[in-house]
């Protein structure tokens, strides 16, 4: 599925909105993963400080952890990258790929847990920008997750 020029620029300013505060951003949607998915802790073992709390804080305490601030910069960053190549389905399978390569084989991550944070970040960018922006971001997600799926 292809993005049309007016479905890229929709999704690109929603994306702008929630980039510009990555860090926050970024940790929010971690913290809200970590907090309702328990389960996936258990991939970031070298996280000592999250190691430690993840029963008793609450998602406000993880998402103030510098491991859970770094890591969410991080997934935001390989997401704006992802965003950037909306119009060119080729460009995006080859970014995907090696995300999804790594993810599936090295750090041995289930890919429905990409549907989870897919499903924190839509979660937020309705808080944020409401159910319009929620609505176009998702067509995005959707293309990004099968296209993760399609990869493994």
């Amino acid at each position: 599925m292809a993005f049309s020029a007016e479905d890229a620029k929709t999704a690109s300013a929603v994306w702008e909105k929630i980039y510009a505060d990555v860090e926050d951003n970024g940790a929010i949607v971690l913290s809200r993963m970590f907090k309702e998915n328990p389960h996936t802790v258990s991939y970031f073992k070298n996280f000592t400080q999250l190691q430690s709390i993840p029963e008793t804080a609450s998602a406000e305490e993880i998402a103030a952890l510098a491991e859970v601030r770094g890591h969410g910069k991080k997934v935001f960053s390989a997401l704006n990258d992802l965003v950037s190549h909306l119009t060119n389905v080729d460009s995006l399978k080859a970014t995907i790929v090696p995300l999804a390569k790594k993810h599936a084989t090295e750090l041995k991550v289930d890919v429905k847990d990409f549907g989870i944070i897919f499903e924190n970040l839509l979660h937020l960018i309705g808080q944020k920008q409401g159910g319009d922006a929620k609505e176009a971001f998702e067509k995005v997600t959707n293309l990004i997750y099968e296209e993760i799926k399609a990869a493994y």
